[in-house]
């Protein structure tokens, strides 16, 4: 799941990344509303997180561009503001939940599991596909033969390929939604990643398989379609 952390504050940013990434996040941080809203604009994600008091545009001003332009993204506001009449001003912007400063890392990571919940995409704690299970809490693969943890990308492409089963997806949607569009990392990564999942499918006793499309992707297909 890749979400969008827009602080100011840089050694807040820093530790926010670090908590949500060794809880299986991919994170862009960005330092100012303006390239907040940018790549808002331009980039996909499944939730984003915006501290009200930014520099060149606040959070509450970004919140309200993206949902003048039906941008239904889930948003976590973040601000040292703890007033009602704040907080009311946010929620009335249409930020999904409040968070105000200082907080605790459970609770933030609390608050994004919540907001994500209401988009429809995460709707169980365990993604179900064929014999196979995928847990969201323990990152944990299961088939008939055995349960596997996962490594963080592994259990974000896999997520990806079982909340859209039969559906192809790109390496690029892979690359920007689990290594960030900005990484440097080589494409040829995801070919490495689909063929560790491959053998622990496999190893589970799994009845699913990652397909490649030459060309186009790769998409979770059952073994006897």
């Amino acid at each position: 799941m890749r979400l969008l952390l827009a602080e100011d504050e840089e050694d807040i940013s820093r530790a926010l990344v670090e908590i949500l990434k060794r809880n299986k996040y991919s994170v862009d941080a960005v330092y100012n509303g303006e390239d907040a809203l940018d790549y808002l604009e331009t980039e996909l994600y499944d939730a984003a997180i915006l501290d009200i008091m930014m520099p060149k545009l606040d959070g509450l001003t970004v919140l309200k561009k993206i949902r003048s332009k039906g941008m239904d993204i889930p948003v976590l506001l973040l601000t040292a503001k703890s007033e009602i009449d704040d907080r009311v001003a946010g929620l009335d912007a249409g930020a999904d939940d409040y968070l105000t400063k200082p907080f605790a890392a459970k609770e933030l990571l609390a608050r994004v599991r919540s907001i994500t919940r209401r988009t429809g995409e995460v709707t169980d704690n365990t993604l179900k596909f064929g014999n196979t299970s995928l847990d969201r809490s323990t990152f944990t693969l299961s088939g008939p033969d055995d349960s596997i943890k996962l490594s963080s990308k592994e259990f974000q492409m896999l997520e990806m390929l079982m909340t859209t089963p039969g559906q192809i997806l790109s390496q690029d949607q892979f690359m920007d939604k689990v290594w960030g569009y900005d990484t440097d990392t080589e494409a040829n990564v995801v070919w490495v990643y689909i063929s560790y999942l491959r053998k622990k499918l496999a190893k589970a006793g799994s009845d699913i398989l990652i397909k490649a499309s030459r060309g186009l992707g790769y998409s979770l297909e059952k073994k006897n379609d």
